[in-house]
C-alpha cells in the first residue's frame, strides 16, 4: 500500500513540475527577446566644440566710404550795440534776411534751427568794469539736403548778413545700411584672423563664445556716428575697407569738398579651440 502511495506521490510531483514549466517558459522567452542590452562601456565623451578653457581673442576692423548725401551747416551772426535792446534788434534783422535768403534756394523751415544763442557785455579792457556796449553770437544749423549747393548755401547766407561759419559737416541718411555692412565686414575679419592663428598653433575654430563692439570707434570729434573726411583709414585690417565707389558730390567752386566719408566698426571676439 505504501509503494502505491509512493508512485502517486512521484506522478502528482512530475505533472506539477511540467505544468510550472509550460506555463512560465514562454514568458521567459518573451521577455529575454524584448531586453535592450546595455551599450558597452566607451572611452571618453568627444570633446565639446565649445571649449571655453581653450580660446582664442581677435578684433576686426572695417571702414566703409561713401559719398554723403546731405551736409549740416553752422551760420553765425554777430551784431554788437551799445544796449542790449540795440544789440538783439540788430542780430534779428540779420537772422531774417539769412533765413528768408536760405529759403528762396529751397531750404524749408523745418531744415533752419537755433544752434546757440548768447548775449555778453563788451568793457573799456579786461580789467575795467565800465560796460560799452554788448554783443550778440547767434548761431543757426541749417541741413542741405542737395550737397552740391553747400557753397551756394553759404555764400547766400553771407550776402544776406551772416558773418562766421563756424562748422560744415558732410554725412550719409543711410548711416544704418552702412554702419551694418561695416560690423560684418570687421566680424568677418576677425573670423578670419582667429582661423589663421589657430591654424597655425595646430588647432581649429569652434565656436563664438563672446562678441564686444567697441563703440568708441563711431565717435570722430563732433562729427558723432558719422566719421569724418580726415579719419585714418589705415586700420589694423585694412584689407577689409570698401574702395570708394562712385563719383564725389559735385559740388559749385568754393571753399567746401564733399569728397567721401568714412564709416568705421571695431569688434573684438573670442572663439573656442578644439
Amino acid at each position: 500500500m505504501k509503494q502505491i502511495q509512493s508512485v502517486v506521490n512521484m506522478l502528482f510531483a512530475c505533472v506539477l513540475v511540467f505544468v510550472l514549466c509550460a506555463v512560465g517558459l514562454p514568458n521567459f522567452h518573451a521577455q529575454a527577446a524584448t531586453a535592450t542590452p546595455s551599450p558597452a562601456p566607451t572611452g571618453s565623451a568627444p570633446a565639446s566644440a565649445c571649449d571655453p578653457a581653450r580660446t582664442v581673442q581677435v578684433s576686426g576692423t572695417a571702414v566703409v566710404n561713401v559719398k554723403p548725401d546731405r551736409a549740416l551747416i553752422q551760420l553765425g551772426v554777430q551784431s554788437n550795440g551799445k544796449s542790449p535792446q540795440e544789440a538783439q534788434a540788430k542780430n534779428s534783422a540779420a537772422i531774417s534776411r539769412v533765413t528768408k535768403a536760405l529759403k528762396t534756394l529751397g531750404i524749408e523751415s523745418k531744415d533752419i534751427a537755433t544752434e546757440w544763442y548768447t548775449i555778453e557785455p563788451l568793457y573799456d579792457d579786461y580789467a575795467s568794469l565800465h560796460i560799452e556796449g554788448y554783443r550778440i553770437y547767434n548761431i543757426i544749423e541749417v541741413t542741405v539736403r542737395t550737397v552740391d549747393r553747400a557753397n551756394e548755401v553759404i555764400v547766400t547766407a553771407f550776402q544776406a548778413g551772416a558773418n562766421q561759419v563756424v562748422d560744415v559737416e558732410f554725412y550719409t541718411s543711410e548711416l544704418r545700411k552702412y554702419r551694418d555692412q561695416a560690423r560684418e565686414m570687421a566680424m568677418s575679419a576677425a573670423s578670419e584672423k582667429a582661423s589663421a592663428l589657430a591654424q597655425a598653433a595646430g588647432a581649429d575654430v569652434g565656436c563664438v563664445l563672446n562678441i564686444n563692439e567697441n563703440s568708441s570707434s563711431y565717435f570722430n570729434g563732433w562729427g558723432w556716428w558719422y566719421g569724418g573726411n580726415n579719419q585714418n583709414l589705415w586700420t589694423q585690417n585694412a584689407s577689409q575697407n570698401i574702395a570708394p565707389t562712385g563719383e564725389t558730390a559735385n559740388l559749385q567752386d568754393g571753399p567746401v569738398s564733399a569728397g567721401m566719408i568714412s564709416i568705421r566698426a571695431e569688434v573684438t571676439a573670442s572663439f573656442s579651440l578644439k
